[in-house]
């Protein structure tokens, strides 16, 4: 555990504030507040356990302030959220032996490709064509749902990016896509944090610091864009998932060098 530090408190609020409110609409948050834990010297495991624990937090809230707003559709997340949860925890498990470098070419590549399809689909996501699911379709659903869990519990870098495409994909626009995947992202991140506490790798005293300022960052993102729209969500999407991608390379790069 860190000892007490008002330059570490400041850090943690401004940043958990600002990886709140990116987290909120389209997900990839964890490239601000996990980096931002680790620079004032958590250990990596401990950083990934509390953050999970300011995550689930920020998650919940903005996936509140979505349900408000009538952009979730609890048919279909209520269904999965068990099952996202338990495939997170059993990520975070895999986690503690596996070292999560070999998911990193293979994200990079997704990534690459759902920046791509979004850029050509120039009208893609701008209104909703869901209605019903398919049973094949509903499997096809769920499984790839389930992978994004246990994803974010092995290594978590742009979950919710990856929740919202497959949301896109489905039929959803931009705006109820960002508010489905906040809940089912909000089940990811509790799976994996009970798992995290159960290995005793979370700092509390900064966690609930850092969950603080989650809870009015990702209040503030969620209302920010259901007040702006489609459009809105839309572009930070393409913005959020170039860094990524970026972030990935660079991490890979430094890794092989």
């Amino acid at each position: 555990m860190l000892e007490w530090d008002i330059s570490i408190v400041i850090i943690i609020i401004l940043l958990g504030f600002l990886a709140a409110f990116i987290d909120a609409v389209v997900g990839g948050g964890g490239l601000i507040s996990i980096p931002a834990l680790l620079a004032v010297g958590m250990p990596p495991a401990m950083a990934l356990g509390t953050n999970k624990l300011a995550s689930a937090f920020g998650s919940m809230t903005s996936a509140f302030r979505f349900l408000r707003s009538g952009n979730v559709d609890l048919k279909v997340v209520g269904k999965l959220f068990p099952f996202v949860f338990l495939m997170a925890m059993g990520g975070a498990s895999v986690a503690t032996f596996l070292p999560s470098e070999l998911l990193k070419p293979v994200v990079i590549i997704i990534l690459t490709l759902v920046m791509i399809y979004t850029l050509m689909k120039k009208d893609w996501g701008s209104i909703r064509t869901f209605t019903k699911l398919t049973t094949g379709k509903a499997i096809i659903f769920a499984a790839l749902m389930c992978l994004i869990g246990l994803y974010d519990g092995f290594l978590g870098g742009g979950t919710g990016s990856f929740m919202l495409f497959v949301l896109l994909m489905f039929g959803f626009d931009f705006l109820g896509a960002a508010g489905n995947a906040k809940v089912l992202n909000f089940a990811s991140n509790l799976g994996a944090l009970i798992l995290f506490i159960f290995l005793d790798q979370v700092d509390y005293f900064y966690g609930f610091i850092m969950a603080g300022s989650m809870i009015f960052g990702s209040y503030l993102g969620a209302l920010f864009a259901i007040k702006k729209g489609v459009g809105y969500v839309k572009r930070l999407f393409i913005v959020i998932t170039a860094i990524l991608i970026l972030k990935n390379a660079y991490d890979y790069l430094m890794q092989i060098m």
